[in-house]
C-alpha cells in the first residue's frame, strides 16, 4: 500500500510541473531561510560554552548611582582580585585581565630577534597567572603553571606560531615589540587558538607588569572561579565589604569629598556568568568588546519561525488551490470503495514526499548561501554536516513539517462527496475560504512588518553616517602602529607637513572611534577643594595640532599654542558637556583639580561624538601630552592615491622595516556601527525571503479563486463582460486582504522598531512616510502577483470554462 502511495504521489508531482515547482520552491526557500537563522542563533548562544567549568566562572561587574543615574562598569582596581581571593573562601581563584585594545594599545609592530622586518599584529591582551588558569587557556607547548610568571614572557596562539616559526616550534624564542629591543619578550607557551565564539579573543598573551597596587586606578577586568556550591546572591552581598574595607579608606586618604564617599556607598558588586557576557551585557558597561544581543536572537528566532510558517501556509493554500483537479480522483476512488483513511494516508504521503524534497533543496540552498550570509553577519558559521544530530534532526523535522502541512489538505480533499464531484459541482465552504484568506493576511502582515523594519534600520544607519558629529572625519588618514617611530616622531611629522597634499597632522591615539585610547578621570572645581562635587570625564593626551586636524570648533577661549609655556604643563581644553556638568557660567581661566593636579581652562570646544551614537556625549578634556600610538593626517582636497603614495614614501624613509598600516577616520567611524549595518542587511535578506514566500501564498489563493470561479467568469464573458470588470472582480478582494494586512502591520511595526530605536541616544523619528512606502511596496508586489492569475482568467475562452456543462 505504501509503495502504491509513493507511486501515485510521484505521478501527481510530475503531472502539474508549475504548481509542483512553486510548492517545492516555496517550501525550500522557507527552509533555507529558517536553517540560516537557526545556524546564526546556534552560533550566538554557543559563546563561551567551551569552558569546562563554565558554571563556576564569573566576571565582576560594578553598578552604582551617580547624579541619579545608574552607572555600570567592568573595569576595576589592580588589587581587587587579590582581595577577593583572600577574603572570600567561596572564591577559589581571582584573576586580572587588561584588554589593552580598549586603550588603543592592542596593536603592535612585531618582529623576531635577529630580524629587522616588522609585521603589524593585533590581539594583544594582558593577564596574570590566575586569569590564565580561570579562562582555561590550553597550552600545546610550555608549562601551564608558570606560563605568565615571568614579566617578560609571552604566550602566542598556534596560528601565530605557525606564521612566525619554522615547524611551529617557538618555546624560548625572542619577540621584539614596537622596535624596542631593550624590552624583549620570551615565548613561554603556545596556546590552542581561542575559539571564535569566545567573548575575549586574542592571539598574544602578556603578563601584567603594572605594580601599582592602587585602589584608585580602574583598568582591569576581574574574573573569579567560585566553588560549585556557592550561593551567588549571598556572595554578592558579602562582597559589599570590599567598598568599606578597601575602596573608601583609599579614597579618604586621597582627600576625597564626603559626597564622593557617599556615591561609593551606592556601589554594588555583581557576578556575571561568563556564558552571559556576549548576549546579556548592558551597553552602559562599555567594556570595549564586541557583543551580541539576546533580543536580536529572539527576534531572528521569531523571523525563522514565521518564514517557516509562511512556507507551510503556502503548501496548504497551494494544495487546496488545485483541489478541483483532484476532486474527480477522490470521487472515483470513493465510488470504487476507497475509505477516507486511505485517502488521508495518500495525501499525507504526498505532503511528506514534498517536504523531504523541499528539505533537501532547502538545505542545499542554505549551504550555497552560507558564505554570503557569513559575510553579511560577520560570522564564520559552517554547515554542521559531521555533527551526529544534524541529519537526524533534518529528517525528523522534514517528516514532522510534511505531516503538519499535509493534515488540512488531506482531510479537506478526502471529505469531498463523490456525487458532487462527479457531477462537477464542487462546493467550497465559507469557513475554508475565511481560513485561507486569514492565512494570506498573516503572511502579508509579517512581510509588511519586515519591510517597515528594513526601512527604519536603513534610515537610522543613514542618519548615523550623515549626522553632524562635531568633528571633521573626511579626508583624514590614520597611521596605526606609529609607536615604532619613537624619537623620530617629530621629524616624521615635519616631513609629512612639508607634503603639498597634507593640510595638518596630529600625533596621538586618542581618537573619536572604537579601538582608540581612553582614559577616565575625576574632575572638580579647584576653588571648592575636597568638598567640591567631582564629575567623571575623559582626559586625552594630544599635541598642539589636534583641534585643528580634527576640525573641532572652539566656542570659547583659545587653542593650545607653543607660544604659551604653561600650555604643556597645566592648560586644559574641555567640551561644552563638561562645562555644563561642572556648572561653570564663565569657564575660561577657571581652575580644575584632577586627582591633586591643577589645570587651568583655556578653551571650550563644542561637544563632539567620540563614542557610538547609542551613547550620550559625556564630559571630555584635552591636555598636551605624549602619545605616539597613531598619526592622523588631514589631507587637502585632491588625488587621494597621490597623497597616500607620498605619505607611504615618507613612512618608508623613516621606518623601512615595517609596512605602512593606515585607515581612514570616516571608515573607522562606520565600523563603530557595524552591528547596525549587519542587522539591516540580515533584516533585508530575510524580508526578501518572507516577501517571496508570501507572494507564493498570494499566488496560491488567487489560483484557487480563479479555479473555483472559472464557470462564473466564463458566463460573465459570454454575457459580454469587459476585461476590466473581470480583472477588478478578481483583484479587489485580494486588495482588501492586503489593506487589512497593512492596517495590522503598521502599529506592530511601529511598536517594535520604536523599542529598537530606544537603544540609541541619537535616532530618527519614525514618520508616516516610512509606512506609506512600506504599504506601497506591499501593494505593488501583491498587484503584480495577483495580475498573473487575474489577467489569465480575464482572457479565458468561455467554452473551455463551460465545457463540463
Amino acid at each position: 500500500m505504501f509503495k502504491n502511495h509513493i507511486k501515485i504521489a510521484w505521478r501527481s508531482i510530475k503531472k502539474d510541473k508549475l504548481f509542483t515547482t512553486i510548492k517545492i520552491g516555496g517550501f525550500a526557500v522557507g527552509i533555507a531561510a529558517c536553517l540560516l537563522i537557526a545556524l546564526f542563533i546556534r552560533n550566538e548562544v554557543s559563546y563561551d560554552q567551551h569552558y569546562e567549568k563554565k558554571h563556576q566562572i564569573y566576571r565582576v561587574v560594578m553598578q552604582g548611582m551617580f547624579n541619579g543615574e545608574q552607572v555600570k562598569s567592568t573595569h576595576f582596581q589592580l588589587p581587587l582580585a587579590d582581595a577577593l581571593e583572600a577574603d572570600f573562601p567561596e572564591i577559589l581563584k581571582a584573576g586580572k585581565v587588561n584588554t589593552i585594545e580598549i586603550f588603543g594599545a592592542g596593536k603592535h609592530a612585531m618582529h623576531l630577534e635577529g630580524e629587522v622586518q616588522n609585521n603589524f599584529e593585533e590581539g594583544f591582551v594582558l593577564a596574570d597567572q590566575e586569569a590564565f588558569d580561570i579562562l582555561e587557556i590550553q597550552l600545546e607547548q610550555g608549562n601551564t603553571a608558570t606560563a605568565l610568571t615571568n614579566p617578560k614572557s609571552i604566550v602566542i596562539s598556534r596560528t601565530k606560531a605557525d606564521k612566525y616559526f619554522k615547524n611551529g616550534k617557538a618555546i624560548g624564542e625572542t619577540i621584539i615589540l614596537d622596535d624596542d629591543s631593550a624590552k624583549p619578550y620570551t615565548v613561554t607557551g603556545i596556546m590552542k587558538d581561542v575559539p571564535k565564539n569566545a567573548h575575549l579573543n586574542f592571539d598574544f598573551l602578556l603578563p601584567i607588569e603594572d605594580t601599582r597596587m592602587s585602589w584608585t586606578n580602574q583598568n582591569y577586568f576581574t574574573y573569579v572561579l567560585v566553588d560549585e556550591h556557592t550561593n551567588i546572591q549571598e556572595l554578592e552581598k558579602k562582597m559589599l565589604s570590599i567598598i568599606e574595607d578597601y575602596v573608601i579608606p583609599a579614597q579618604i586618604d586621597r582627600g576625597r569629598a564626603p559626597d564622593f564617599i557617599e556615591v561609593l556607598r551606592t556601589i554594588e558588586y555583581k557576578l556575571q556568568p561568563i556564558t552571559d557576557i556576549h548576549l546579556y551585557s548592558d551597553i552602559k558597561m562599555a567594556d570595549g568588546l564586541k557583543h551580541g544581543d539576546i533580543r536580536f536572537v529572539w527576534l531572528f528566532a521569531a523571523i525563522a519561525g514565521f518564514v517557516l510558517l509562511l512556507a507551510v501556509i503556502n503548501f496548504i493554500n497551494l494544495s487546496t488551490a488545485k483541489s478541483a483537479n483532484r476532486a474527480k480522483e477522490v470521487g472515483l476512488r470513493k465510488t470504487i470503495g476507497a475509505f477516507k483513511h486511505n485517502l488521508v494516508a495518500q495525501f499525507l504521503t504526498e505532503s511528506v514526499l514534498f517536504s523531504i524534497i523541499s528539505f533537501v533543496l532547502g538545505v542545499l540552498l542554505a549551504w550555497a548561501l552560507l558564505p554570503s550570509f557569513n559575510t553579511i553577519a560577520a560570522k564564520t558559521i559552517a554547515m554542521p554536516w559531521s555533527a551526529w544530530w544534524f541529519l537526524p534532526v533534518l529528517l525528523i523535522t522534514s517528516l514532522l513539517v510534511g505531516a503538519i502541512a499535509g493534515l488540512y489538505p488531506a482531510f479537506y480533499l478526502s471529505a469531498f462527496k463523490p456525487v458532487n464531484v462527479l457531477k462537477g459541482s464542487l462546493s467550497i465552504g465559507g469557513k475554508s475560504a475565511k481560513l485561507r484568506s486569514g492565512l494570506v493576511v498573516f503572511q502579508f502582515t509579517t512581510s509588511v512588518i519586515l519591510i517597515i523594519g528594513t526601512l527604519i534600520i536603513y534610515q537610522q544607519m543613514d542618519y548615523i553616517l550623515k549626522k553632524e558629529l562635531g568633528y571633521d572625519k573626511e579626508q583624514v588618514v590614520v597611521l596605526e602602529g606609529a609607536g615604532v617611530l619613537r624619537n623620530r616622531m617629530d621629524s616624521f611629522k615635519e616631513q609629512l607637513l612639508a607634503l603639498p597634499q597634507v593640510k595638518s597632522a596630529t600625533v596621538t591615539n586618542y581618537l573619536p572611534v572604537d579601538g582608540a585610547s581612553r582614559n577616565g578621570n575625576t574632575f572638580r572645581k579647584a576653588n571648592e577643594g575636597n568638598e567640591g562635587r567631582g564629575i567623571p570625564a575623559q582626559i586625552w593626551r594630544v599635541d598642539y595640532d589636534y583641534i585643528k586636524t580634527l576640525g573641532l570648533n572652539l566656542n570659547a577661549g583659545r587653542d593650545f599654542s607653543k607660544k604659551f609655556a604653561l600650555d604643556s604643563i597645566n592648560s586644559i581644553v574641555i567640551n561644552s558637556k563638561m562645562v555644563q556638568e561642572l556648572g561653570l557660567a564663565d569657564p575660561i581661566g577657571k581652575e580644575l583639580d584632577n586627582n591633586g593636579q591643577a589645570f587651568t581652562i583655556i578653551g571650550v570646544v563644542d561637544d563632539f561624538h567620540f563614542k557610538s551614537l547609542k551613547e550620550d556625549i559625556s564630559s571630555l578634556s584635552l591636555v598636551i601630552g605624549k602619545d605616539n600610538g597613531a598619526v592622523s593626517i588631514k589631507l587637502n582636497k585632491g588625488n587621494i592615491n597621490e597623497a597616500l603614495a607620498s605619505i607611504t614614501g615618507v613612512w618608508n624613509k623613516n621606518v623601512p622595516n615595517q609596512a605602512i598600516n593606515y585607515n581612514f577616520l570616516d571608515q573607522e567611524f562606520t565600523r563603530m556601527h557595524d552591528d547596525v549595518q549587519r542587522m539591516g542587511k540580515i533584516f533585508n535578506s530575510f524580508a526578501l525571503f518572507a516577501i517571496l514566500v508570501a507572494c507564493l501564498g498570494l499566488f496560491a489563493l488567487s489560483a484557487f479563486m480563479v479555479e473555483q470561479r472559472k464557470k462564473e467568469i466564463s458566463i460573465r464573458l459570454v454575457l459580454g463582460a469587459p476585461f476590466k470588470s473581470i480583472y477588478q472582480l478578481l483583484t479587489l478582494d485580494f486588495m482588501k486582504l492586503i489593506l487589512i494586512s497593512i492596517c495590522i502591520a503598521i502599529p506592530i511595526g511601529w511598536y517594535l522598531m520604536n523599542r529598537w530605536l530606544q537603544d540609541f541616544a541619537y535616532h530618527i523619528t519614525i514618520g508616516w512616510g516610512i509606512f506609506l512606502v512600506a504599504s506601497g511596496i506591499a501593494l505593488t508586489i501583491a498587484i503584480i502577483t495577483i495580475s498573473y492569475q487575474s489577467i489569465g482568467a480575464a482572457l479565458l475562452q468561455p467554452l473551455k470554462g463551460l465545457r463540463s456543462e
